[in-house]
């Protein structure tokens, strides 16, 4: 179950994920999480991938993970290297074959390898 505050807050699992509704790279978005306190949102299982889609969705505009492309090209691990366990791949992806190292959230909750440039919502954990 998915707790809903302000359109601004959900929770899962003891997990609070957080927005303002502003947008920004995925470095400052790691930055901006980082200074409030917290990290950039990263799903470990469906209900937490549910708590950021709610997000995704309200806004209707993608958001950065807190994955990065290992050193193997086309392998994606947490942001502190530890492998995944839980992903949400969209049919096909990862498909940038080492060009792509950061992973965004699709509106429909599956996951895509993208560069890390665009401008996505901040989404935080804590």
């Amino acid at each position: 179950a998915v707790l809903r505050l302000n359109k601004m807050i959900t929770e899962s699992g003891g997990k609070i994920f957080a927005t303002n509704g502003q947008k920004a790279d995925f470095d400052a978005t790691v930055e901006k999480c980082k200074e409030a306190g917290g990290s950039i949102a990263t799903p470990r299982n469906p209900g937490e991938n549910d708590a950021i889609l709610y997000f995704v969705k309200y806004f209707n505009t993608y958001a950065y993970l807190g994955i990065k492309q290992s050193l193997i090209p086309g392998k994606f691990q947490l942001l502190n290297g530890t492998p995944l366990r839980y992903t949400n791949w969209y049919s096909n992806e990862p498909s940038g074959k080492g060009e792509e190292e950061c992973v965004e959230m699709y509106t429909d909750g599956t996951w895509n390898d993208k560069k890390c440039n665009k401008n996505h919502l901040i989404v935080c954990q804590f």
